[in-house]
């Protein structure tokens, strides 16, 4: 692929000034060799108040205008889900290299023809994910690789959906999240939030899951409570992921009212990471057991940054720095297909309550009840 690295600088556009544009421009103000150029929005008071709030002097409301502004090399995509397939390869086409917003599509055909048309342009084409820069998972990753709890055998994700007071909640316009519930979007939280979840699922262990049975129930037409189990290609190695909806509980967040727990048990110990998004346990954000013979160790360890933002920043520090190293980005359409799957299997696991191989998961798979596309 071609990047950057001659030139010295990524010009940045930012396409999409919503709900989460301040967590992902924040990295990129703060990088060195990185230029904000432009924002757009198709809401122009939007555009122009976030052109005002990061410094940014060209402001747009016509996504074709945007694009064709050629002082800029890379654009942030951080429109609509059901937007990024014509967004994204519009970009392409502009000749600018592109991160889009997890999920990358609403199909797999689509994000497969993001994929092609990446290639035929000779651009990047990345896929943004903060829990892939988050670093207490990536401490758990390197932990888990390097043999601290030996060889690895379960793989436990859970998140708690309930209530903050969060000023970041308290300031979110209901606006952006309108499309969430209807047929502009595949399915409800399962589909756009536990896609984090999902690529976690193959990131921290970096093995492919082939099986995938699932229980999914529904509440409050959004949420979906879930509990799935996933075999991977380690016949030694399974997988869980449940999902709950608590209303009544109030959780201590600095974002939205959710909260994750991540356990990696190995033959030899367990990884925690006992946070994310929330704050809700008060324990170290990773915590280590070690329970070989003669040696149980408990070790809480603090000294790693556990801001959920900071996986924003970094994620949009690591898409400069690829460019201008041309090394490869994380996470790649390739990576971005197989998350699309996974969470189409779980789909389609819960509507069938049969196991589902999600490599075999083409275009999409809504849960049962969803609004018809």
């Amino acid at each position: 692929m071609a990047h950057d690295a001659g030139r010295g600088v990524v010009r940045l556009g930012v396409l999409g000034a919503g709900n989460i544009a301040d967590l992902n421009v924040a990295g990129y103000l703060e990088h060195p060799r990185c230029q904000v150029m432009a924002v757009c929005d198709v809401n122009a008071d939007r555009a122009q108040a976030a052109a005002i709030r990061w410094g940014v002097q060209r402001v747009y409301s016509d996504v074709a205008e945007f694009l064709s502004d050629e002082d800029i090399t890379a654009v942030e995509v951080l429109t609509p889900t059901y937007l990024h397939h014509g967004h994204v390869l519009a970009a392409l086409a502009a000749g600018k290299h592109v991160s889009v917003q997890k999920p990358i599509a609403n199909t797999i055909d689509e994000a497969l023809e993001i994929g092609a048309a990446a290639d035929r342009a000779d651009r990047t084409v990345r896929v943004s994910d903060c829990f892939i820069h988050y670093p207490p998972l990536e401490l758990a990753k390197r932990l888990v690789a390097d043999g601290a709890i030996g060889r690895p055998i379960g793989l436990r994700i859970r998140t708690v959906v309930g209530r903050t007071q969060s000023v970041f909640e308290k300031n979110l316009c209901p606006d952006g999240y309108s499309w969430r519930l209807d047929a502009r979007s595949p399915g409800g939280h399962l589909f756009d939030d536990m896609v984090h979840k999902y690529a976690m699922a193959y990131w921290l262990l970096d093995r492919d899951v082939i099986g995938v049975q699932a229980v999914v129930r529904r509440r409050d037409h959004f949420f979906e409570p879930c509990v799935a189990l996933f075999e991977y290609d380690d016949p030694d190695l399974l997988g869980t992921m449940e999902v709950h909806y608590a209303p009544g509980m109030w959780i201590r967040s600095s974002y939205y009212g959710a909260d994750e727990l991540f356990e990696i048990q190995g033959e030899e110990g367990f990884v925690w990471v006992t946070r994310a998004t929330g704050e809700l346990l008060p324990h170290a954000p990773v915590v280590l057991y070690r329970g070989k013979a003669g040696e149980q160790t408990f070790t809480e360890i603090t000294d790693v940054e556990s801001d959920w933002g900071s996986g924003f920043r970094r994620s949009s520090q690591h898409f400069v720095d690829s460019l201008l190293t041309g090394d490869p980005p994380s996470m790649s359409v390739a990576e971005a297909v197989k998350v699309l799957q996974l969470c189409f299997a779980v789909y389609q696991a819960g509507n069938t309550q049969r196991r589902v191989d999600p490599r075999t998961i083409d275009g999409a798979v809504s849960p049962r009840g969803w609004i018809e596309r």
